[in-house]
């Protein structure tokens, strides 16, 4: 029987590499982007592995996410990896957040998740795996915050996180899995060229939780070493 995963934010960088990964151990992709059309790399990863299928989504349409999810409704999703993301405004210390740009992240980062969730479950619950994954970021730890400032994303990851222990309480009785992962300094656009792993290491890492993902450790905080990250 084929596996299949659903990933959001699939045209670049962890996303890419999530795709990359699973369309190779011959997992069927559901890849999704907000521009297909300018998403030259997945595109070309489709060319070449037949097992890829590519959706326009903008996670902050609802409408777009509850459309998609009427086009898979009779599609088993083993995997739903809620990886698209922002940071938001970069210079949002105090005394300077923007009322306007702190909504829009919250609703990628933070509500967006939650929407995938709320409209995949049927087809999630019909899978094998029965697994949702969600990136978030060490940033959203208020037990790690030493240096202040971030105040946009870091208190949408701290949302998101929030969001996803209250549905990995909810989901257990359909034996739903929800893992929260940070994934390390990665080598990204938002990560920059001097970050301390590639993306290849991170989703190593990355599959490795979500294999060992159990619904008694449903609900945790991983680092990307599979350690448990303190809130």
């Amino acid at each position: 029987m084929t596996n299949t995963i659903l990933i959001t934010g699939s045209n670049r960088g962890i996303g890419l590499e999530l795709c990359k990964q699973y369309a190779k151990d011959n997992w069927q992709v559901h890849a999704c982007c907000r521009n297909p059309q300018t998403a030259n790399e997945l595109n070309s990863l489709a060319e070449n592995h037949h097992n890829i299928s590519i959706h326009q989504l903008d996670v902050a349409d609802t409408q777009q996410i509850k459309k998609l999810a009427t086009q898979l409704e009779n599609t088993a999703i083993d995997i739903l990896f809620n990886n698209a993301g922002v940071y938001g405004q970069k210079d949002a210390w105090f005394g300077n957040t923007d009322e306007q740009k702190w909504l829009e992240c919250f609703r990628i980062n933070t509500i967006a998740p939650m929407k995938m969730i709320e409209h995949f479950t049927q087809q999630i619950a019909a899978s094998e795996y029965k697994t949702i994954a969600t990136m978030s970021s060490k940033m959203g730890s208020m037990a790690d915050n030493g240096s202040g400032g971030s105040y946009v994303y870091r208190s949408s990851k701290a949302a998101v996180n929030a969001v996803m222990v209250s549905a990995a309480i909810d989901l257990k009785p359909q034996n739903i899995k929800v893992a929260i992962l940070h994934p390390g300094w990665v080598k990204t656009d938002m990560g920059g060229p001097n970050a301390e792993i590639s993306t290849v290491e991170c989703v190593n890492h990355l599959r490795d939780i979500l294999k060992n993902l159990s619904l008694e450790t449903s609900g945790r905080f991983f680092d990307i070493d599979g350690s448990i990250i303190p809130w």
